[in-house]
């Protein structure tokens, strides 16, 4: 994996957590694009953000020169999605469609994807198998989805630090990975379930990474306040997301899955 501390894909998030929390995912979806785009002999590509509220990747997608659809259930957020695409420069390439993966055919054409995006969703849907396979249909021969889900054990891990040792028991135990019922995430996953939800719907696992290993850990002052901290954090997080031991106690999940041609 290159350098996760450039410009976030022409744009830079708020630092310093701004480019914890998308660093990784970046890197490895500016690469499935590239090579997609390499494959295909073109240099444009059909993308689908599936919940994609307010454009954190659709934006810096579309910079890359792709064509982007936004599928989101909130007005609001496509909204500010249209402002912030206009103010990015790339309103001619981001189009914001209200909607959900559930009734994902109900907005968007089936098969007319080369990439699909799926990042924050699968939390929070009934069935996460079945919308899967929604974003694998969406898919053209070859195209690459981008799963991105909230981690079972950084949830566990992060209640005992805090010294809620019932609630990280009762995350570690429960079948959804929920810690109580205060719990704002209503489902959470190790790295086998989601592969095996990718692979379940057809496709190649092409990558599995951890996402925020360290990052929600660090106190956030010293991230902020120590030279040079932030970008060897930001180093050690891209280092330590290839490595299957760190997937267990990762915050987030991403999973690059691959349509056979």
């Amino acid at each position: 994996m290159s350098d996760p501390s450039p410009a976030f894909g022409g744009e830079t998030p708020s630092r310093p957590r701004g480019s914890l929390r998308t660093a990784v995912v970046w890197e490895v979806l500016k690469d499935a694009l590239d090579r997609r785009a390499k494959a295909a002999g073109t240099g444009v590509l059909d993308v689908l953000d599936t919940g994609g509220g307010t454009g954190n990747f659709a934006v810096p997608v579309a910079r890359l020169g792709h064509r982007v659809t936004v599928v989101d259930p909130s007005p609001n957020a496509l909204f500010a999605l249209e402002r912030r695409a206009a103010e990015g420069g790339v309103a001619e390439r981001v189009r914001g469609v209200q909607g959900d993966i559930h009734g994902l055919f109900d907005v968007v054409e089936r098969g007319g994807f080369d990439a699909v995006l799926c990042h924050g969703v699968l939390e929070y849907v009934d069935d996460p198998a079945a919308d899967v396979r929604n974003a694998v249909d969406a898919l053209r021969p070859a195209g690459s989805l981008s799963l991105l889900a909230a981690g079972l054990g950084g949830a566990v891990l992060a209640r005992a630090l805090a010294g809620h040792f019932s609630d990280a028991r009762q995350a570690l135990t429960d079948p959804a990975g929920r810690w109580g019922e205060g719990d704002p995430v209503p489902r959470r996953f190790t790295a086998e379930q989601l592969t095996r939800l990718v692979g379940g719907a057809g496709l190649r696992v092409g990558a599995v990474h951890g996402v925020r290993v360290f990052a929600d850990l660090v106190p956030g002052g010293l991230v902020d306040t120590q030279p040079g901290a932030l970008d060897a954090l930001l180093k050690l997080e891209a280092a330590a997301a290839e490595l299957p031991a760190f997937h267990s106690i990762a915050t987030q999940l991403h999973v690059l899955g691959e349509k056979r041609d």
